[in-house]
């Protein structure tokens, strides 16, 4: 979904959307980046850290939400589409000092700022316990993801460039007990409720019971994927871990537009002079639609009440898809090719068309997450400073999440059902807080909390009635409509489980196996004589023992 505004965006947001802490100010003479320990002011370099962590968090969100079909993804090849340079700026944000590509604003890595936080806190009488414990959390959930996406990466040797100037990378085992290891470092720190010192924390204002919550929900996270039922239910039982929508962990966007621009970057993208510039996913607006979720006017905004191919003629110029006939491996599956009706105007995973006069035509991001508008059945253009004004999240991990968690978990059906239903209101009810963004909406369209219980009960005794792959279907479906803005896990959840089977096939008949794991950053590997890339996106990280691909997942 979110296109390279995005990644330009999120490196500016502590000069912008926290213009009400006055701790905060970056426009200084001592650059955050100059880590000399008599120069280097240490909340800078924690808003550094937290700044380049946000934005990795949205390229890895982006990349797994394609894959996943929760997004857009363009392209029929997947080698192609992923290549060594996908993972560059995330492994720069991490380790490196310059080269940060997108994230350019972010010039130091997670690692290196850490580790000066350290320094800092060594060579001062100032307690800066809180910046190190927040440092170390957040670098210890880059590298769970690191590990699931790439499958392993540098630690050992990570943090000594004078000894080990090409360090050689850890299996993604080792890089998980790492992780571990950091956040017991942090959960240390934390439970001595260390002052701020003036700090500016993006993400819980400071709060460290928020963040020792975070620690514990980040283990849950590593045994869900690890299929770990003994230390998830040990954890489980231990409480003290993200339960409650009101410690949800996500990133706050604002309204400014310029100097910096503090919007949702799919916000910025969509609501502009010239229209929306994103596509939406024709798999999750079908899914939606026909499931008659109460969430979709949230999600998205449509610009139009009908689409060429599907409830409206087909048209050459803007959809010239709608008057193809659909490839046999759409019909045989009987899967929608190109046009959702009732202008959910979006793209099938893997089209490589070019881009038409569509822009106040397609539909755009809607209230949730972006700050967008409230559908209401408006259908007019978007535009600069509608609806929210971009005044999003980015959500990371969710108490919804953790419940569909516990049920990916459960040890009954019984049990799967009752956290998914626990999952469902708590997305339903976040999502719906957000109407009110949209100060201009009519939000008489807004589901009815009768409507709302209606879904959630018939959906409950569908799983509960279904058998086999429909039952698996009905619970990853909804894990991940719940996952829309912040699809990390779903790449996860997919190559553990494999469901939902419902997906949409790639545009292409024959797109190359699904990737099972991105390849190494082309970036480290031309600069690390120690490294070789890969020659496929094949690679199974060390938690995933499904079948090799192409066989699994099966819906490719």
């Amino acid at each position: 979904m979110r296109k390279l505004i995005k990644y330009i965006t999120v490196v500016f947001i502590a000069g912008g959307v926290f213009t009400a802490c006055e701790t905060t100010e970056l426009d200084l003479k001592v650059s955050p980046n100059d880590l000399a320990s008599d120069q280097a002011d240490p909340n800078l370099v924690l808003n550094s850290i937290q700044l380049a962590y946000a934005t990795n968090q949205s390229v890895l969100s982006d990349r797994g939400a394609e894959l996943t079909r929760i997004d857009y993804m363009f392209g029929r090849d997947y080698f192609n589409n992923y290549s060594g340079a996908t993972m560059n700026g995330v492994w720069s944000r991490t380790y490196s000092s310059g080269g940060n590509g997108p994230g350019a604003g972010v010039s130091v890595g997670m690692f290196t700022n850490v580790d000066a936080l350290i320094a800092i806190n060594e060579q001062t009488d100032t307690d800066y316990s809180f910046h190190i414990a927040v440092g170390q959390t957040l670098k210890a959930h880059m590298l769970f993801l690191l590990a699931d996406y790439i499958g392993e990466a540098a630690f050992s040797e990570a943090s000594n460039p004078a000894e080990f100037p090409a360090p050689l990378l850890d299996s993604g085992q080792e890089i998980y007990t790492a992780a571990f290891g950091l956040l017991d470092e942090a959960e240390s720190l934390f439970a001595g409720s260390p002052l701020t010192q003036g700090a500016t924390d993006l993400f819980y204002g400071g709060d460290t019971s928020k963040w020792r919550k975070l620690i514990n929900t980040l283990r849950l996270k590593a045994y869900q994927t690890t299929n770990n039922v003994a230390s998830f239910n040990s954890t489980i039982a231990a409480g003290n871990f993200i339960s409650d929508s009101a410690d949800d962990f996500e990133f706050q966007y604002g309204t400014s537009e310029l100097q910096p621009d503090t919007r949702h970057p799919d916000y910025a993208a969509d609501y502009t002079p010239s229209g929306a510039n994103i596509y939406q996913s024709n798999w999750i607006m079908e899914a939606m639609l026909n499931l008659d979720d109460p969430r979709i006017r949230y999600y998205f905004y449509r610009q139009v009440d009908a689409t060429p191919g599907a409830d409206a003629p087909g048209d050459e110029e803007t959809i010239s898809c709608s008057l193809f006939v659909p490839p046999q491996h759409f019909i045989d599956g009987g899967f929608v090719f190109c046009s959702v009706p009732n202008g959910y105007w979006g793209r099938t995973h893997g089209n490589d068309e070019g881009t038409p006069p569509d822009n106040f035509l397609r539909t755009a991001v809607g209230v949730y997450p972006a700050g967008g508008r409230f559908d209401d059945d408006a259908f007019s253009n978007v535009g600069l400073a509608l609806g929210g004004g971009g005044a999003g999240i980015e959500p990371i991990i969710l108490a919804s999440y953790v419940d569909f968690w516990r049920a990916d978990m459960a040890a009954s059906d019984a049990a799967k059902a009752t956290f998914m239903r626990a999952g469902m209101e708590k997305s339903i009810a976040k999502v719906q807080s957000f109407g009110s963004l949209d100060g201009s909406a009519d939000l008489s369209f807004e589901p009815t909390a009768a409507e709302v219980t209606t879904y959630i009960d018939d959906t409950v005794d569908a799983f509960n009635t279904a058998t086999g792959d429909d039952k698996e279907n009905i619970f990853a479906e909804q894990f991940f409509i719940a996952l829309y803005g912040g699809a990390t896990e779903a790449y996860n959840y997919y190559r553990k489980r494999g469901y939902p089977t419902t997906l949409l096939p790639n545009w292409e008949p024959d797109p190359g196996p699904f990737p099972r794991s991105f390849l190494l950053p082309q970036n480290e590997v031309i600069t690390n004589p120690n490294l070789t890339q890969r020659t496929t996106l094949t690679t199974q990280v060390f938690w995933d023992t499904n079948p090799a691909s192409p066989a699994f997942p099966v819906a490719n």
